[in-house]
């Protein structure tokens, strides 16, 4: 179903375990107000040919690329997505050296039915945010930052032995709890197999 709308737009930031890699994540917070989402994905390719033919095509999630477009980013969040530091003026700093935390990012998109799509991406990098400034002339233009990020797959396994990158749902799938939809914002979330 077509989505009409983007909103709820929260980051969590991860932290790794020492030895293992493992994500934790910490309690999401509000990133920005969403403007525009944008994911692409990156496949790993490989064909086996036999018998003068394809015999067995592989493909698998490589990375992908999220841009978001937002009304702003604060001196806090691009302190924790880029690395950036504040001084001790309250300048917000940007330096060649900079090099954000690892975290998730979650938002929903609005369906033509009045429901909506949750998303989570499990470990995403985030680069120096973009902006595009113009003199004010006859009109009134909004300029607004752009943020691009690489989505990873995460270290951590789910309960089948996998590496998830996204997680997704839509409140009016059958079989989805409500409380998944209503907790969706309080944690990164989890995936849960039963055991076979």
């Amino acid at each position: 179903m077509a989505t009409i709308g983007l909103d709820q737009l929260f980051y969590a930031p991860i932290t790794e375990a020492a030895t293992t890699g493992e994500e934790t994540y910490g309690t999401p917070v509000k990133l920005a107000k969403a403007i525009s989402a944008e994911l692409s994905v990156e496949l790993a390719e490989a064909t086996l040919f036999a018998d003068d033919g394809a015999s067995e095509i592989v493909k698998e999630f490589k990375n992908g690329k999220l841009t978001l477009g937002v009304d702003d980013i604060g001196r806090s969040v691009a302190a924790v997505l880029v690395g950036a530091t504040v001084d001790d003026n309250g300048v917000l700093i940007s330096t060649t050296e900079d090099g954000g935390t690892l975290v998730a990012i979650g938002f929903r998109a609005r369906k033509s039915n009045g429901k909506y799509k949750y998303l989570w991406l499990y470990r995403v990098k985030f680069a120096v945010p973009s902006t595009s400034l113009a003199t004010k002339g006859d009109d009134i233009t909004f300029s607004t930052p752009t943020i691009e990020g690489t989505v990873m797959r995460r270290n951590k396994l789910d309960g089948q032995g996998k590496h998830p990158w996204k997680a997704e749902v839509d409140e009016n799938d059958t079989g989805v709890d409500a409380a998944t939809i209503s907790g969706w914002y309080a944690s990164v979330y989890e995936p849960e197999f039963t055991e076979a």
